[in-house]
């Protein structure tokens, strides 16, 4: 999986590089991801950095009559993304994202900071589980023939120019509705993802220590995710705890789960277990088997010995 960060210059305010509030974990079995598409990261250009977290290219080129599912475990966030059926923003799901790929072809997808697509789009349905929304409704109509072009540069391999092709879209949608509350809404919550992801603030945290990062109330704090982003801080807490548990089962799939529970801010194994189950669909030691086999299939393909099962480097378990 590639990553393309060369911010451009010369752009327009607010000029502002945040690191992340969201990490690049997500794929279920990331091992066997490998073999079946290919992941390009572009960062944004500076001036969108505020609303955008990343852009992503997807391609895949499969032999004919095979097919591959990827599982994704959502972040909290929108996704507006170019495909063949159309452009269109997803909020965040309600479950897991499933996606069957056969053939050959590519997806550009434009992963927003949390919150930002409720500013962008301006109405509450942003926040709505599951919401699918057209791009051109508040992208403007050249949206889908934008889009369209952008699929062509990925197609090529030109995925950095893919990425800049849709950022005038977002960047003149921007100047429509960003005001100094959208901005300071935004960034309180953008504080409380970074120092998350960024270990600032321990998977073991409460809402209370979250809260505490911008100096609010929980309730203050509920209320604010509540507005922007759709999901509460306690979801948030919870999802960041799975992607890591994930990540590292992804990584060892031999690790004692006892130990992993503590790691990862759990009380013990069986809290894992449920947050685990609800969030990817089965429990941990099934997704350490299943990871333990497709790293094994890694090897083989790769001529190594069959009972060596490889372990994923440190980026193996990636979300867009």
């Amino acid at each position: 999986m590639r990553q393309v960060f060369e911010p451009e210059r010369g752009a327009g305010p607010p000029a502002v590089r945040r690191g992340p509030t969201t990490s690049t974990r997500g794929l279920v079995d990331p091992a066997a991801a490998r073999r079946g598409f290919e992941l390009v990261r572009v960062e944004p250009a500076p001036d969108l950095a505020d609303l955008v977290e990343r852009h992503w290219v997807v391609r895949w080129d499969l032999p004919p009559g095979e097919t591959f599912t990827q599982v994704l475990v959502p972040h909290p966030v929108a996704n507006v993304v170019a495909e063949e059926s159309g452009y269109a923003a997803h909020g965040v799901p309600p479950g897991l994202f499933e996606r069957t790929l056969a053939g050959s072809g590519a997806v550009v997808g434009t992963k927003l900071r949390p919150g930002a697509f409720r500013v962008l789009l301006g109405h509450p349905d942003a926040v709505r589980p599951g919401a699918h929304v057209p791009a051109d409704s508040f992208l403007g109509p050249t949206a889908r023939r934008t889009a369209a072009a952008a699929l062509d540069l990925a197609v090529a391999g030109r995925d950095e120019d893919a990425a800049r092709l849709v950022e005038p879209l977002l960047r003149a949608r921007a100047a429509q509705v960003r005001t100094g509350r959208t901005r300071r809404d935004l960034d309180r919550v953008a504080a409380v993802l970074e120092a998350l992801v960024g270990g600032e603030v321990g998977p073991g945290a409460g809402v209370p220590e979250l809260a505490r990062v911008v100096g609010t109330s929980p309730r203050s704090l509920q209320r604010l995710f509540a507005t922007y982003v759709g999901v509460s801080p306690k979801w948030v807490l919870q999802r960041h705890r799975v992607h890591l548990a994930a990540d590292l089962l992804a990584a060892d799939p031999g690790r004692d789960l006892a130990a992993l529970a503590t790691t990862v801010g759990y009380y013990d194994q069986a809290h894992l277990g449920t947050d685990f189950a609800r969030a990817t669909g089965t429990t941990p030691a099934a997704y350490a088997r299943r990871c333990a086999a497709s790293w094994a299939a890694l090897a083989v393909g790769a001529g190594a010995p069959t009972d060596v099962v490889r372990r994923a480097p440190s980026e193996a378990s990636q979300d867009a």
